[in-house]
């Protein structure tokens, strides 16, 4: 297991990432029964511009995840947790978010996911965040919000 930080997304280590988080989030859409997540409809030239950092966790030189945020001044938003379908369950990642909380300074971090998606919100809850609120963002789907 290693960890690396990637900004360049036009890349292979980028179109890897990209594929992994169509695998990733078809599944999120499949347990939240909601398939417009913007990562399922984004393109690989919007990806490949997103202006996010991405932590890339590697299990034997394969990319089995990444945590992605953005950094304004002290405000970290956590934009994308991906992880592969085939290491689910195994702590990933829990170990980015914790891996990110002690190298990224931060005052303020924020995080949203689908309001149906229990595993994400326990895992947000486990780790200190907040749930400030949910937010209707398309007919009858929400997203609840975190921060902490």
């Amino acid at each position: 297991m290693t960890m690396k930080i990637i900004t360049e997304l036009n890349s292979l280590h980028g179109q890897q990432l990209f594929s992994l988080q169509k695998k990733a989030y078809a599944v999120e859409a499949e347990l939240i029964k909601y398939s417009e997540i913007p990562p399922l409809l984004e393109t690989f030239d919007q990806f490949s511009r997103c202006q996010e950092t991405f932590i890339v966790f590697f299990v034997d030189d394969v990319i089995a995840g990444a945590i992605s945020y953005k950094d304004e001044s002290g405000r970290v938003e956590i934009c994308r947790m991906i992880v592969h379908p085939d290491h689910f369950r195994k702590g990933i990642a829990n170990t980015l978010l914790t891996h990110l909380q002690k190298t990224v300074p931060w005052e303020k971090l924020t995080v949203s996911t689908g309001a149906l998606n229990q595993p994400a919100r326990k895992l947000y809850e486990k780790n200190g965040f907040l749930h400030t609120k949910d937010v209707e963002v398309a007919p009858k789907f929400f997203i609840s919000l975190y921060e902490k």
